[in-house]
C-alpha cells in the first residue's frame, strides 16, 4: 500500500496536539505528574531533534533498551517524527542474545538506560566476520546514547546532545514502522517487520472491540519492548486518550493506581492479574475493560473475575499480527470459558489441516490469520518469511478450532504437539485435566525424549496456596479422565511456571526442571 497520510506523516502525537493540546496525554502513577499532549509534543520535538543530531535519519533503525518509563515513550513518537523505524530490544535478555538481534536489527543507534548501560554496550560491540547483518555485511559497532548521565565513555548522553532541525517525514502506510522480536520460546526469536498501516488497522479494529473513547485512561504497566506495552502508547495517542504509567509492575501498586487515577483500562497477562486479584478486595469500578493475553485465561481466574465483577477481555493475538487477532468481551468470555471470542473486524481466522486445508466448525487445526494487522514478513529472512505463509495467510503455529458460534479456542502451538508411541497428545488437552484437579492451581505439559516411546508425557504442576500436592497425588487424578497415552508420566511440582517477560510459559524451561 504506497498512498500517503492526510498530512503526510505517522506522527499522531503531532496531529493530536493540533487537535487536544490541553487534553491529558499522560500521568506518571509514582507522584502524579501529568503531561499534556501539548507538553509532550514539545518534549517529543527535542527528543527528535537530539535523536537526528546523533545520526538517525528517515528509514534508519533506532534500538531502545529499556523498561517502561516516560524517555521510552518519547523515544517511540520521536522515531515516528523521524521517519525512523523503532526497535525495542528485551531489557531482561543477556548479552549474547541482545548481541545477535542488534546485529540483525541494523541499529544505526541503540538507546538505553543507566540500569542496561553495559548490556547496552556489549551489544553494540563489533561483531565476528561469521556474524554478519541481514544483507550479508559484517556488523561494526553501534552508537549507544543513554537518557540517563552515562557511565562510560563511548556513551553519549542524549539529555545534553545539542537538537539539530528536524522536518517531519514523508511517509505511507506500507512504510516500516517497527521491528519486534517473537519471544524466542520456540527457537531463535526473529525480527517482526510492521508497517505504519498494521498499527493502524490494529488500533481501529481494537476500538471497535473494547470500545475506546478519548475519555480512556489506559494503565501501562507492560514493558514496552512488547507489543502489548507499545501498543498502548501508540494506540492512546491515535485515540486522544490517557497513558497512566506505571514503572515496573507492582500487583498491589497496579490496583491503587487504577483507583488513584480513574483507570478504565489495563492491559496485563494473567498472571499479573491473577497478583492483583491476590492483593486486593476489588478493582475499582471505573475499569471498563482488561485486556488479558499473552497465555490462556485459566477458568479458575475467570470465575474470580466473574465474581468480582472484573470486566476481563481474554485474548489472542502475536507480535506478528501487531497485537490482537481475536478478542472476547465479558459476557461471551464468562458464558463460554476458555474462547478468545470471535476475531476482530477485517481479520479472517482459518482453521487448517496438516495439508493446508480448511476444516469444519469444531474440528482442530492450526490457525491461518490473514488481513490487515499482519506483517508483511521478518526482516531479512526472506526464508522464514516464505515458511510462515501461505494461500490463506499467516500460519501462526497455533492448535485451535472455531465453534458453531464463530468463537476461537486456542489449545496449544502446534510444534508443542507430543506424539508418543505413534499418538497425537495436544498438551493443553491435558493441562485442563490438571488444572480440573482441586489443588492444582497452574500446570504446564511438554513431551520429553524416551527411548521406547519416541516422547513422553511430562507435566510441571503449581500446586493451591497452602495445599500439599505429591506426584502420586496428580497419577491418580489423570485415571479414569485421560486415555494411558495422554498421562504424565513424568511429574513435578513447583511454586510458579516458568514464563517469558509476556506470559509465555518457557516450555524449554519445563523440560530442563523435569528432566533434573
Amino acid at each position: 500500500m504506497s498512498e500517503r497520510w492526510p498530512d503526510g506523516t505517522v506522527d499522531w502525537l503531532a496531529r493530536r496536539a493540533r487537535i487536544s493540546p490541553d487534553a491529558t496525554a499522560l500521568i506518571e502513577a509514582a507522584d502524579a505528574t501529568e503531561w499534556t499532549y501539548a507538553d509532550l509534543d514539545e518534549a517529543v520535538a527535542a527528543t527528535a531533534g537530539r535523536l537526528a543530531a546523533l545520526g538517525v535519519r528517515e528509514g534508519d533503525h533506532l534500538g531502545v533498551l529499556m523498561e517502561t518509563r516516560v524517555a521510552f515513550v518519547r523515544l517511540v513518537h520521536a522515531a515516528a517524527r523521524l521517519g525512523a523505524v523503532l526497535v525495542p530490544l528485551n531489557a531482561r535478555l543477556a548479552d549474547p542474545e541482545l548481541a545477535r538481534q542488534a546485529a540483525v536489527a541494523d541499529l544505526t543507534l541503540l538507546v538505553c538506560e543507566a540500569e542496561t548501560e553495559s548490556a547496552a554496550v556489549a551489544a553494540s560491540e563489533p561483531r565476528r566476520a561469521d556474524d554478519s547483518r541481514a544483507d550479508g555485511e559484517p556488523v561494526g559497532a553501534v552508537p549507544v546514547a543513554s537518557v540517563d548521565p552515562p557511565d562510560r565513555e563511548p556513551v553519549a548522553s542524549l539529555r545534553e546532545t545539542e537538537p539539530a532541525a528536524v522536518a517531519p517525514a514523508e511517509r505511507s502506510r506500507g512504510d516500516r514502522q517497527a521491528l519486534l522480536f517473537t519471544s524466542g520460546t520456540t527457537g531463535d526469536p526473529k525480527a517482526v517487520a510492521l508497517t505504519a498501516g498494521n498499527v493502524l488497522s490494529s488500533a481501529v479494529s481494537s476500538a471497535f472491540r473494547l470500545g475506546a473513547t478519548p475519555d480512556d485512561r489506559w494503565l501501562l504497566c507492560l514493558s514496552m519492548y512488547h507489543m502489548g506495552g507499545l501498543s498502548v502508547v501508540l494506540r492512546s495517542a491515535l485515540y486522544g486518550s490517557t497513558v497512566v504509567l506505571q514503572e515496573g509492575f507492582d500487583a498491589a501498586r497496579a490496583a491503587d493506581a487504577i483507583a488513584a487515577y480513574d483507570v478504565t483500562g489495563v492491559s496485563l497477562v494473567p498472571t499479573m492479574l491473577r497478583r492483583m486479584l491476590d492483593a486486593t478486595d476489588d478493582l475499582a469500578d471505573s475499569l471498563r475493560f482488561v485486556l488479558l493475553g499473552g497465555a490462556p485465561a485459566r477458568e479458575e481466574l475467570l470465575e474470580r473475575c466473574e465474581e468480582r465483577r472484573v470486566p476481563v477481555h481474554p485474548t489472542y493475538g502475536m507480535t506478528e499480527t501487531t497485537s490482537q487477532i481475536a478478542t472476547a468481551r465479558p459476557r461471551e468470555a464468562f458464558a463460554h470459558r476458555g474462547t478468545v471470542g470471535r476475531p476482530l473486524l477485517w481479520t479472517d481466522v482459518t482453521v487448517v489441516d496438516d495439508a493446508g486445508e480448511p476444516v469444519s466448525a469444531g474440528e482442530t487445526g492450526e490457525l491461518v490469520v490473514a488481513g490487515p494487522t499482519v506483517t508483511p514478513g521478518y526482516y531479512g529472512d526472506p526464508g522464514a518469511t516464505e515458511a510462515a505463509f501461505g494461500p490463506r495467510g499467516l500460519h501462526t503455529g497455533d492448535v485451535g478450532y472455531r465453534d458453531d458460534g464463530g468463537r476461537i479456542w486456542v489449545l496449544n502451538r502446534r510444534e508443542d504437539r507430543i506424539v508418543t508411541g505413534g499418538e497425537n497428545v495436544h498438551p493443553g488437552e491435558v493441562a485442563d485435566v490438571l488444572r480440573d484437579h482441586p489443588d492444582v492451581r497452574d500446570a504446564a505439559v511438554v513431551g520429553l525424549d524416551d527411548e521406547e516411546w519416541g516422547e513422553r508425557v511430562g507435566a510441571l504442576v503449581v500446586p493451591e496456596a497452602g495445599a500439599t500436592l505429591s506426584v502420586g497425588d496428580v497419577e491418580r487424578h489423570c485415571e479414569g479422565r485421560l486415555a494411558g497415552y495422554k498421562r504424565p508420566r513424568t511429574v513435578g511440582v513447583a511454586d510458579e511456571l516458568p514464563r517469558t517477560a509476556s506470559g509465555t510459559v518457557e516450555r524449554e524451561a519445563v523440560r530442563e526442571f523435569l528432566r533434573e
